[in-house]
C-alpha cells in the first residue's frame, strides 16, 4: 500500500508505533473520533507474521471496527480446539466454543496474518489515520511540559519528526519504549522458544472440525496445528530453552526430528510438503513493569507476551487498542478524569495476561493435562474454562466463581497426587531456566 509521505514539523494528537492488530485498531478508533492520528509501521503490508489463530472474542471487536465481512472472506472457520496427549488413554479431547458460558460466541477464524493485518491497517487509513509504512521510529523524546517528539526514518533514508500529545506503543515484540526505559524483563515464571513453518497437504479433521486448532503435547513442550483457508497449515512447537540448545544440526532437520517426537502430529503431516523456511525465535516470554507513563501507553506485545498456547495474542492486542483509544480520548478531552482513565487502563491491560497466565504456567503440568483431557462441568468449571479459551474475560459473563472453583480442583488434585506434583515442580524449574540460544532470533 502507498500512503502520503510527511514533512518535518507535523503535529498530531497521537502517534502510534506499529501497524499490527493493536496499533491499527487504536488508530482506526481514534481517527474515527476526530483525533489527528499518525501510524508509523516499519514494514510494508502485506508482511508475514506468526499467530494465525483468533478467538471468538475477536469477532465482536471486528464487528465494532467494521471489518467483520472482510475477515470472514479470508478466514477459516474455527469452532473448537483439540488437545492431543500421548499420556492419556483418551488420546484427544475437543472443546467446542459453543459450550462456553456465553453461547453467543460459538466460533472464530484462522487467518493468514499477512491478509488479516492488511485489512486492519487499511481500515485505519480509511477511517482517517495517516498511515505511513516503511517508516521506522528511531527515537521518542518526551517533553517536560507534556507531549513528545517522535523521530523516524523512511526506508529511503529520509528522516521525519512529529510532535504528538500522546504516543501509543504497539510495536509488538520490538517493545520500543519498554526497551528504552529498561522496563522489559524475561518472564521469571515462563521461559520458552518457538520453531515454526507452513505446510501444504497436511491432513485435517473432518467436516465442521476441519478448521479447529490442534494442540499436541510432547516431552519438550507442545505443538500447534492451525489450518488456513487456502489449504496451508501453520505448524510450530513451543519448547523449553534447554531443548532448543541441544540442536546440533540444521534447523530444518531439527524441526523434523522434533515433529517425529509427536507421532499423532507426524501422522497428520505424512505426505505433507513444507512450503516455507523453518524459523525459530527465543526469549519468547516477557513482561514489562508498567503499562503506561507520562504521555504514553503500551498495548499488546509491546507490554507483555507469555505463550501462544491459547491463541490470545491478537485478541489482547486488539482489546488493548480499544482500551487505548478510550483512554487517550478521555485524557485529551476530559483531563480532569485522566488519572481515573489511566488507572482503569492499567487494570484492564494487566487483566488479560494475568488471567491467561495462570493456565499457561500450568498447561504442561500433569494435573492440568488431566483436567483438559478428562473435563467435568461440576460447578460449571468446564463452561468457565471454555469462556477463558474463547477470550470472554472482559465482559459481564459471570465466570469467575467457577474459575476459582476450577483452580481449587486443580490444587486439590495436586495434593492428591503429591509425589507426582513434586516431581513436576522440579521439572518445571529446569524447564523455565533461561538458556543462551546462539543463532536464534529473539527480543
Amino acid at each position: 500500500m502507498a500512503y502520503s509521505s510527511t514533512q518535518d514539523g507535523q503535529d498530531a494528537d497521537v502517534v502510534v508505533i506499529g501497524g499490527g492488530p493493536g496499533g491499527s485498531t487504536a488508530a482506526a478508533l481514534m481517527a474515527q473520533r476526530g483525533l489527528r492520528v499518525v501510524l508509523l509501521e516499519k514494514d510494508r503490508h502485506p508482511r508475514f507474521h506468526i499467530g494465525e489463530s483468533l478467538l471468538p472474542a475477536n469477532l465482536q471487536l471486528l464487528e465494532k471496527l467494521g471489518v467483520a465481512d472482510a475477515v470472514r472472506a479470508i478466514g477459516m472457520e474455527k469452532w473448537g480446539a483439540e488437545f492431543v496427549s500421548p499420556w492419556h488413554a483418551e488420546r484427544s479431547q475437543t472443546f467446542q466454543f459453543a459450550e462456553a458460558w456465553d453461547k453467543s460466541m460459538p466460533m472464530a477464524y484462522q487467518v493468514r496474518r499477512s491478509e488479516f493485518d492488511s485489512i486492519l491497517i487499511r481500515n485505519a487509513a480509511d477511517r482517517g489515520a495517516q498511515v505511513i509504512e516503511g517508516c521506522k521510529v528511531q527515537d521518542v523524546q518526551f517533553l517536560p511540559g507534556g507531549g513528545a517528539v517522535v523521530a523516524a526514518e523512511h526506508e529511503d533514508g529520509a528522516r521525519a519528526a512529529w510532535s504528538a500529545r500522546w504516543v501509543i506503543d504497539a510495536s509488538g515484540r520490538d517493545t520500543f519504549l519498554a526497551g528504552r526505559f529498561k522496563a522489559k524483563q524475561p518472564n521469571p515464571k515462563h521461559c520458552s522458544a518457538a520453531i515454526f513453518a507452513h505446510y501444504s497437504g497436511a491432513r485435517r479433521l473432518d467436516g465442521k472440525a476441519q478448521g479447529n486448532i490442534t494442540i499436541f503435547w510432547f516431552e519438550h513442550g507442545w505443538f500447534w496445528f492451525i489450518p488456513l483457508a487456502d489449504g496451508v497449515t501453520s505448524v510450530g512447537c513451543v519448547v523449553w530453552p534447554y531443548y532448543l540448545k541441544t540442536r546440533d544440526k540444521p534447523l530444518e532437520q531439527f524441526f523434523d526430528d522434533t515433529i517425529a517426537m509427536a507421532p499423532a502430529l507426524a501422522e497428520r503431516l505424512a505426505g505433507a510438503t513444507r512450503i516455507s523456511e523453518v524459523q525459530a525465535t527465543g526469549n519468547f516470554s516477557y513482561s514489562c513493569d508498567r503499562t503506561h507513563g507520562p504521555g504514553y501507553l503500551l498495548i499488546g506485545d509491546a507490554y507483555a507476551f507469555i505463550d501462544p498456547v491459547f491463541s490470545s495474542g491478537v485478541m489482547l492486542a486488539m482489546q488493548g487498542g480499544f482500551l487505548a483509544a478510550d483512554t487517550v480520548q478521555t485524557c485529551l478531552r476530559e483531563p480532569s478524569r485522566a488519572a481515573e482513565a489511566l488507572a482503569r487502563f492499567d487494570r484492564a491491560i494487566r487483566h488479560g495476561p494475568h488471567e491467561f497466565s495462570w493456565f499457561i504456567f500450568r498447561v504442561n503440568h500433569p494435573t492440568m493435562r488431566d483436567l483438559f483431557m478428562r473435563p467435568r462441568n461440576i460447578f460449571r468449571v468446564k463452561e468457565a474454562l471454555l469462556s477463558v479459551l474463547a477470550g470472554d474475560i472482559y465482559g459481564s459473563t459471570p465466570i469467575w466463581a467457577s474459575v476459582r472453583a476450577l483452580k481449587g480442583i486443580y490444587y486439590l488434585s495436586c495434593l492428591r497426587h503429591f509425589a507426582r506434583s513434586l516431581k513436576a515442580r522440579a521439572l518445571r524449574r529446569r524447564q523455565i531456566r533461561p538458556e543462551h540460544l546462539p543463532g536464534v532470533s529473539g527480543t
